[in-house]
């Protein structure tokens, strides 16, 4: 069941939040300003953030900034009164997942949710580590360090089978030699250039 914390001042939105959020099966926790919000959702840990931008004791926009410059990375839907073109950009631009202005449709609203829920999950899913990979005749042990094709072995470097992961972990993105290089290499500044070493 996905966790989601929403950050509202108006008590008649928070309450029909809350509820409807709860009627799809979600576990909802709720704040009534930016401040006892920000500490929910340190300790709470949910997994999707429904932020009113509008608040007491702290903002939304000082809310997600100080969520986003301590690592918290959870989507995060910005709510709001302020439907103005330049508002929904500033939003965005700072980083905000989604968007979605007062009043609003909470059948849209709650589609919007859902987005971004199977978004972060497809995500988690992908920088899960991949332990063993199996496809035309072809079968890799990660954790062993074992190639087989066709039942017979093959010789693979301990920097191939690391770079094989790393893609099979990422089947529908384009993966660029600088991302390779910064997320399997590291460049190590020895006599012997042509020599590299994994992270740790």
């Amino acid at each position: 069941m996905s966790r989601i914390l929403v950050i509202e001042d108006d008590p008649a939105i928070l309450r029909g939040l809350a509820d409807s959020l709860r009627f799809e099966s979600y576990e909802v926790q709720t704040a009534g300003d930016g401040e006892s919000g920000y500490a929910l959702l340190q300790t709470s840990q949910p997994d999707l953030v429904i932020l009113d931008l509008m608040l007491p004791k702290m903002s939304g926009y000082d809310v997600f900034l100080k969520a986003r410059a301590n690592g918290i990375t959870i989507p995060i839907l910005m709510l709001t009164a302020r439907g103005e073109e330049m508002d929904r950009v500033a939003g965005l631009d700072l980083g905000a997942d989604d968007y979605v202005t007062k009043p609003f449709s909470l059948a849209e609203l709650l589609a919007r949710v859902r987005a971004l829920l199977r978004r972060s999950q497809a995500v988690a899913d992908a920088n899960e580590p991949i332990e063993r990979l199996v496809f035309d005749g072809v079968e890799i042990d990660f954790g062993k360090y074992e190639a087989r094709r066709e039942g017979a072995t093959v010789e693979l470097s301990r920097k191939e089978f690391q770079v094989i992961r790393y893609l099979a972990s990422r089947p529908d993105y384009v993966i660029t030699r600088e991302e390779l290089i910064e997320k399997v290499w590291v460049w190590r500044n020895t006599r012997r250039p042509e020599r590299w070493t994994t992270t740790s």
